[in-house]
């Protein structure tokens, strides 16, 4: 399935990047991590808005139009984060699957974002009280797969999703 683009969204600590290294080994697909752009822009001494977004987007836009297909790993937290992802697919002109990965069981959720650490040097990690303030717009019914990471491995996920999919 040559140019496609995933995109993912989810709170901090469902298990998205997981989920998007398990599935990208599945299927062949590249890791197009938003985390890993912004920490390197905020390692040069940039304020971190828009810009680690708008970046992915152009490099996945590239990645895309190349034929290579892309799983976007970011909180996507906004309408108009998704939208940027949508028109960056439109663009490229190639298919694209919007998954929300959810974590429905609230401790395991709380557990997994106290006790992880970052593979990203640098990058602070938010704390659980961060996670329950943080802005996260709800998806119109239908507009995304939801799959709920609470009680099976990553591995288990992207094995299911690739199978429905056929991939």
């Amino acid at each position: 399935m040559p140019g496609f683009l995933f995109i993912l969204s989810g709170l901090p600590g469902v298990g998205k990047t997981s989920f998007a290294r398990a599935f990208c080994e599945r299927v062949g697909a590249a890791h197009l991590r938003v985390d890993t752009i912004e920490q390197t822009l905020r390692d040069q001494g940039q304020e971190v808005t828009t810009q680690g977004y708008n970046l992915a987007f152009a490099i996945a836009q590239d990645m895309l139009k190349s034929g290579t297909m892309i799983v976007a790993d970011s909180v996507n937290p906004l309408h108009a984060t998704r939208e940027g992802w949508r028109r960056t697919a439109e663009e490229a002109d190639v298919g694209r699957l919007q998954i929300e990965i959810v974590c429905s069981d609230k401790a395991k959720h709380r557990e997994r974002v106290e006790n992880r650490t970052s593979d990203i040097d640098g990058l602070t990690l938010p704390v659980w009280e961060d996670v329950l303030r943080r802005k996260y717009e709800a998806w119109a019914q239908g507009e995304a797969v939801t799959i709920d990471a609470a009680h099976r491995s990553a591995t288990d996920l992207a094995q299911a999703l690739a199978k429905t999919l056929k991939l």
